[in-house]
């Protein structure tokens, strides 16, 4: 079938079928998921269990040992990776990459770890498999309130999550920092001697009274009753005026006479969350899968304008990783690059092809990259970085196929061929060049695609963009082309016999290339071994540092130490930035941070893997006004670390594009202890 002919002769419908893909290319491009990374496996999961009490030397045997053991059973397994510290036991359970369905291989997991709980020590906790380790929180903010407590900052937390969780791109939210309460009961062992107790019986006593027991039902005429008993600690008041009975029937007194009793924190806390050195909690908020990250942004931000105005003065909520923003900005970058590649291709067409031969083929670069949206959302392939990438990449070569339709049709219709007849003779010759062209650049992409690995899942849609919109260039050359050939190309002189025009000249260099044809490769050959010796000083990486204007710190003292040292170290670099980092007038620099201690926070970034909670280690993201500033700022973080705190292992970098990689360089050494 003679596709172009069938165009040329039903021109009406393929004006319409035109104006079809325009429409739908640009409701497309409006409904296409966006986000900041494509959406990859992340085929890791933790497996984390707590055994209070018990040093790292019996936590390794009695708990992750066996847990090991069971987990090394799956044939899906392609590494597993753990640590044993004092009271917890984590382990990392680490997939072979060709696995896509995980859901049923972590159900296996969860099989196999439920499958040791018998075995383990009675006094640990019953392991906790976490498999959405994987999920990146694209937008954390922070809630601080000074005068509040955590616990009332807690409820407001509580609060807020259940409010975005009603948003529609919003998939999951969770709450970092927060404090445990307890109920504290400090009593004086010389007073309880003198009374005959002892703190067992204390515990006996409450434990005894605060219990929910079935009080029956009774029937009163028509209505059945169900009867509550009385007795549940509903507060503080309640437990301080628990009666203790006294030995030797001496009579009872309430537990406030012989104890404090107050409500408080777990000390030492887990992890605590700072916002530029205020006390704070983190709600981190995950983007449905599918979704659109510029959208969740718009919904979250209206959300937490409402919050500000419902909840009293003195709380805040600040943004402290918001990816939306950025994906808007790569989103608009590429608007722009597509309208400066038409711009650019017009001038050059103009110039060189005339106004008629210039607008034709100016006309398919966004009639091309609307086409290639609208397959694009065919095939569920969304807007992020590797995507824009492909698009960047292709807008230098979609006008390829034009220009060459453009221009033999152009060159016949100089010859004296009907308009008409000229583009389609100019398909039927070009057509299977065009097409063969077309997939030997797209193979070129092809290896990417092809690879077996975690890099090749992310940069999978360089491939798929890159041949989508390659073909589409081609389908619309051996239509829409010649369709605005028919009526806008018109026969032309012969400019290159106009003396002293551009075409004139060209010819005459041509001609004198030919004439000297041994020097002219000779020429080439130096100019190409050239480029190949000055290769050598290009830098090599597969993925570059981000330009996003943030950074992070990873701070990490001597096992064993405190948190409060941990938090202690953490203050003191936070004073550090407050007093010579921050941004000014006429000054770029840190704008604010958050503090994870204990943790490593929500992933707000996909290169970013949060480490097991340990006391510590501390993370900090820290936000600045310009990335531009950021080495500089590293610069003088690390000197100030390293004369400050000898002891602290501290590691200030970007963050990286790509999946996430904690090492450049990793070694793993496989063998039996002894």
């Amino acid at each position: 079938m003679d596709l172009t002919r069938l165009a040329l002769d039903n021109d009406r419908v393929t004006a319409v079928l035109l104006i079809i893909v325009l429409l739908g290319g640009v409701t497309a491009f409006f409904g296409l998921p966006r986000d900041e990374d494509p959406g990859f496996t992340i085929r890791v999961a933790q497996v984390v269990t707590r055994f209070p009490g018990a040093s790292p030397v019996r936590v390794e045997q009695l708990v992750t040992d066996k847990i090991e053991k069971a987990i090394q059973e799956m044939p899906e397994l392609d590494f597993v990776t753990s640590e044993s510290a004092t009271g917890i036991s984590i382990i990392r359970v680490n997939l072979k990459e060709e696995y896509a369905d995980l859901r049923p291989i972590w159900d296996d997991l969860r099989r196999k770890v439920e499958g040791v709980i018998p075995d383990l020590p009675p006094d640990s906790v019953t392991p906790v498999v976490n498999d959405e380790f994987g999920d990146v929180f694209g937008v954390v903010l922070t809630l601080t309130g000074e005068g509040f407590s955590y616990a009332e900052l807690k409820q407001v937390a509580d609060e807020v999550r259940n409010e975005l969780l009603l948003l529609g791109e919003v998939a999951k939210v969770d709450i970092f920092g927060d404090q445990e309460e307890r109920l504290f009961i400090d009593y004086n062992n010389a007073r309880l001697v003198e009374l005959g107790l002892a703190p067992g019986q204390l515990a006996g006593i409450l434990a005894s009274s605060n219990i929910i027991v079935p009080g029956g039902a009774i029937t009163v005429g028509p209505e059945r009753i169900v009867l509550e008993p009385t007795g549940n600690f509903e507060s503080v008041r309640d437990v301080s005026r628990t009666l203790v009975s006294l030995p030797g029937g001496r009579g009872v007194v309430y537990l406030g006479d012989i104890a404090r009793v107050y409500r408080g924190y777990i000390d030492p806390p887990a992890s605590l969350v700072s916002a530029s050195g205020v006390p704070a909690l983190a709600l981190g908020v995950s983007m449905v899968q599918g979704g659109n990250i510029i959208t969740l942004g718009e919904q979250v931000s209206a959300a937490v304008q409402r919050l500000r105005a419902a909840y009293p003065w003195g709380l805040e909520f600040d943004l402290v990783a918001y990816q939306p923003g950025r994906v808007e900005a790569s989103v608009n970058g590429f608007v722009v690059n597509l309208l400066q590649a038409v711009a650019v291709v017009m001038a050059v067409m103009l110039l060189f092809l005339g106004l008629r031969t210039g607008l034709v083929v100016a006309s398919l670069i966004p009639m091309a990259i609307l086409l290639t949206f609208l397959v694009m959302s065919g095939f569920d392939i969304g807007l992020d970085r590797m995507s824009l990438a492909a698009l960047i990449i292709a807008l230098g070569m979609l006008v390829d196929n034009a220009i060459v339709m453009a221009e033999n049709t152009q060159v016949l219709v100089d010859d004296g061929l009907d308009p008409k007849e000229a583009a389609i003779r100019s398909a039927a010759e070009l057509r299977v060049p065009l097409l063969t062209s077309s997939l030997t650049t797209a193979a070129a992409f092809l290896p990417i695609f092809l690879a077996e690995s975690t890099v090749g899942e992310y940069t999978a849609p360089l491939f798929k963009v890159v041949s989508i919109a390659l073909l589409a260039s081609w389908l619309l050359a051996l239509t829409l082309i010649p369709l605005m050939c028919r009526y806008f190309i018109r026969p032309r002189r012969d400019a290159a016999a106009e003396p002293g025009g551009i075409a004139a000249r060209y010819t005459g260099w041509l001609a004198a290339v030919l004439r000297h044809r041994v020097a002219s490769l000779a020429v080439i050959v130096l100019l190409f071994s050239g480029a190949i010796y000055l290769a050598r000083y290009v830098p090599n990486i597969f993925f570059p540092p981000s330009d996003n204007a943030f950074f992070k710190a990873d701070l990490e003292l001597p096992v064993g130490s405190d948190i409060e040292a941990t938090r202690g170290v953490v203050a003191r670099l936070e004073t550090f930035i407050r007093a010579e980092l921050l941004a000014g007038a006429g000054q770029h620099g840190i704008t604010d941070w958050v503090s994870y201690v204990g943790e490593g926070g929500p992933r707000y970034v996909l290169g970013h893997t949060p480490k097991p909670p340990k006391p510590h280690y501390a993370y900090l993201l820290l936000n600045v006004s310009d990335h531009r500033a950021i080495d500089g700022l590293i610069a003088r973080l690390e000197r100030f670390s390293f004369d400050s705190f000898p002891d602290l292992t501290a590691t200030f970098r970007r963050t990286l594009n790509g999946p996430p990689v904690e090492k450049p360089v990793q070694v793993r050494l496989l063998g039996p202890d002894d």
